[in-house]
């Protein structure tokens, strides 16, 4: 009788063995495509997000601060400034010093230029607010523009969509805390967040079509 039991626990053991070895199968080609990229490929798209994530985070930090007044402003804000020097110096391995230079000029009007829409909200100045959602609106335009002469495979109107959509994201943060309605502004942050790591990815993958080269496994 023993046997009998130790034989039918071992036969269910293998069935089971065997069906998580089918599941593991299945979902290992699941997971082709970005996450079975190659290590190259993988150290940029991992720098890429962190790049962006300190973007979207540090600005986040700076609304929060700069709108209640707490005497870490400054430093957030030289700290955001540092993160678009960083992203500059991520695309010249690729596009050259000049390149990256320029990106992080124009990414460095785009957090000034945020300032001034945070400072507009801030004191209920409709007018000024007006004039620098224009100059912001203006600066993606430049930026879209220039990361679509750069790299074919980033076409200057899916760019200027998803800068415009981050700036929509990032002034319902404004607008939200300003309105004390905590919900939506935690809601806005992240939808904000998931969409720049979107951003991040298409850069990326803009990069290894461009460079393939670069990226042989």
């Amino acid at each position: 009788m023993k046997k009998i039991i130790l034989a039918g626990i071992l036969i269910l053991f293998c069935a089971l063995a065997a069906a998580n070895l089918s599941y593991a199968e299945e979902m290992m080609g699941k997971m082709e495509g970005p996450m079975m990229c190659g290590s190259a490929e993988l150290d940029l798209r991992l720098a890429m997000r962190k790049l962006w994530e300190d973007h979207i985070t540090y600005t986040r930090n700076y609304i929060i601060s700069a709108l209640a007044d707490l005497e870490d402003a400054g430093a957030v804000a030289q700290r955001l400034l540092k993160n678009q020097d960083d992203i500059g110096n991520a695309i010249k391995a690729y596009y050259g010093d000049a390149a990256g230079d320029k990106l992080a000029a124009l990414l460095k009007d785009h957090i000034m230029i945020a300032t001034e829409v945070v400072k507009a909200a801030k004191m209920g100045n409709n007018e000024e607010l007006k004039i620098a959602q224009a100059k912001w609106s203006a600066n993606a335009d430049d930026i879209a523009a220039f990361l679509s002469g750069a790299n074919p495979n980033w076409t200057k109107k899916d760019l200027t969509d998803m800068l415009y959509k981050h700036l929509e994201l990032t002034t319902g943060e404004v607008v939200s805390r300003l309105k004390k309605d905590w919900t939506a502004d935690i809601a806005y942050y992240d939808k904000g967040h998931t969409h720049m790591l979107m951003f991040a990815d298409t850069l990326t993958e803009g990069i290894v079509k461009q460079f393939p080269e670069k990226f042989k496994k």
